[in-house]
C-alpha cells in the first residue's frame, strides 16, 4: 500500500495532519516547506533585474510601472492561494479549496497577462532569439492552442472534468496530483484570458464586442457547475466525508457553501471582467479618431524603422 493510500485510509489530507479549528492565530500560518515562496521571490528578482536592464538600454522607453505593479499583485495572490492559511485548509474544507481555485482562475492569470512577461523577454533577447520566440508565437500549433474557441472550451472542460470526476478527490490525497491540478487551472486560465487581457503579442486578440460575447457565454457554465455542486444530494468527494473533523460545518454544508462561492463569487468576477471590457470600449469610443489614427501611424512607422535597423545590422554582420 502506498503512502498516499495509507494517508487516505486514515483520513489525513495531502498536506499532512488534520489542521486545528480555524482561529485568528491561524491567519499568520505559512505553509512549510516554503517552496512556492522561494520560487515566487526568485521570479520577482529576475523580473526586476530584467526591468532594470531594459531601463539601462532604453532610458527613453522603460518598462511601464503598471506592469511591475501587476506582477507584484500576481505574486501576492499566488502566495495567498498556495502558501498561506488557504493552502493549509484547502484539503480540509471544500469551501476554502474553492476560494483557492477562484484565485488561480481570475486575479493571478489576468495580472500576469497585464504584466506582459513575453514582451519583457523579447526586449532583452538578441535578434536571433527574438526571431525564434516570435516564430514560436506565430506557429500553427500555438495558433490552434490559443484560438478563442479552443480556450473557451478548454476552460469549461477543465472545470467540469476536474470537479465532477475522481480526479478531484484523488488530488486531495496526493500532493503531486494536487500541484498538477493547480497548474492545470492556471494554464487553462492564462489561455482563456489571453485574447481579452494580454498585453503580449497574441495570435487571436478579440475585439471588444467579441470579448464581451466570449466572457458572457462562459459565465453560465460557471453558474451551472456551482449550482450543481451546491444542490448535490450527497457529498461528492469521499475525502471530505472521511475526515475526522469535529469542528466547522458538516461535509455536505461545506460543499453547499463551496458551490455557492463558485456560483456567486465566480459570476461576480466574470461580471467585473465584463465591466472592464465595457469601460475600455467606452474610452475608445470617446477618443478622437484623428488622434487615434495619428498614434497608430506613428507606431507603424516606428516598427518599420526598427525592422530596417535590425536588417541593416544583420547584413553588416553577414558582410563581415
Amino acid at each position: 500500500m502506498s503512502v498516499c493510500s495509507l494517508l487516505s485510509a486514515h483520513g489525513v489530507p495531502a498536506h499532512g495532519p488534520l489542521p486545528p479549528e480555524p482561529s485568528l492565530a491561524a491567519v499568520a500560518y505559512w505553509y512549510s516547506p516554503p517552496i512556492i515562496s522561494l520560487l515566487v521571490l526568485a521570479g520577482l528578482a529576475l523580473w526586476f533585474v530584467a526591468v532594470r536592464r531594459v531601463r539601462t538600454r532604453h532610458p527613453g522607453n522603460p518598462v511601464p510601472r503598471s506592469r511591475s505593479v501587476a506582477i507584484l499583485g500576481a505574486a501576492a495572490f499566488v502566495l495567498v492561494a498556495l502558501q498561506s492559511v488557504v493552502e493549509r485548509y484547502d484539503t480540509t474544507l471544500f469551501s476554502v479549496h474553492m476560494v483557492q481555485h477562484l484565485i488561480l482562475l481570475f486575479p493571478v492569470p489576468i495580472l500576469i497577462l497585464r504584466a506582459a512577461p513575453v514582451t519583457l523577454i523579447l526586449r532583452l533577447a538578441s535578434p536571433r532569439w527574438r526571431a525564434r520566440v516570435l516564430a514560436i508565437l506565430s506557429s500553427r500549433l500555438v495558433g490552434v492552442i490559443t484560438h478563442p474557441i479552443v480556450t473557451w472550451l478548454l476552460l469549461a472542460f477543465v472545470m467540469w472534468a476536474t470537479h465532477l470526476s475522481p480526479l478531484f478527490d484523488a488530488a486531495l490525497d496526493d500532493p503531486l496530483l494536487h500541484h498538477l491540478e493547480h497548474t492545470l487551472y492556471l494554464v487553462s486560465a492564462l489561455l482563456f484570458w489571453a485574447p481579452v487581457f494580454s498585453l503580449d503579442p497574441v495570435r487571436h486578440r478579440l475585439s471588444r464586442p467579441a470579448a464581451l460575447f466570449y466572457l458572457i457565454t462562459q459565465m453560465p457554465q460557471n453558474s451551472f457547475l456551482g449550482v450543481a455542486i451546491m444542490w448535490a444530494p450527497g457529498v461528492l468527494y469521499p475525502h471530505y466525508a472521511s475526515l475526522p473533523r469535529t469542528w466547522g460545518p458538516t461535509p455536505l454544508e461545506d460543499q453547499q457553501l463551496a458551490g455557492a462561492i463558485m456560483w456567486l463569487v465566480g459570476d461576480a468576477l466574470f461580471l467585473a471582467a465584463v465591466f472592464v471590457v465595457l469601460a475600455a470600449w467606452m474610452r475608445a469610443e470617446e477618443r478622437p479618431a484623428s488622434r487615434y489614427n495619428a498614434e497608430q501611424l506613428a507606431q507603424e512607422l516606428a516598427e518599420i524603422r526598427r525592422r530596417e535597423a535590425v536588417l541593416a545590422e544583420r547584413q553588416k554582420g553577414e558582410r563581415a
